[in-house]
């Protein structure tokens, strides 16, 4: 028997349909105009810099993302996610913060 997929907010799961479809034009757009990934401090801002990331570490990368657990308090929610691309596989934790109907951030802190 399979768990059931973790529940997310609407754009949580935009940024993980994304990168799954290899969509990057859909990956940039779950993030506001001033939006940001950081990847292990390393900060890409707005949409030039989420694409950048998107084109260099995920969807360029042929990513997959696996959510395997989530909480949600407020605007933040804190991901465990399952992650597979040429650049890195292994598991890794997020968190995103969500403002209306888009994501302000992603960050993937630094694991030690």
């Amino acid at each position: 028997m399979t768990s059931p997929k973790p529940a997310v907010p609407a754009p949580v799961q935009a940024l993980v349909d994304a990168i799954n479809a290899a969509d990057t034009d859909a990956f940039v757009g779950a993030f506001t105009e001033e939006g940001f990934v950081s990847d292990w401090g390393t900060v890409k801002a707005g949409r030039d810099g989420v694409r950048s990331w998107a084109d260099t570490d995920a969807i360029g990368a042929g990513a997959r993302m696996k959510v395997l657990s989530a909480t949600t308090e407020g605007d933040t929610t804190r991901i465990r996610f399952e992650w597979t691309s040429r650049v890195f596989t292994g598991e890794s934790d997020g968190i995103l913060v969500v403002d209306g109907d888009r994501l302000a951030s992603f960050t993937i802190p630094p694991s030690h």
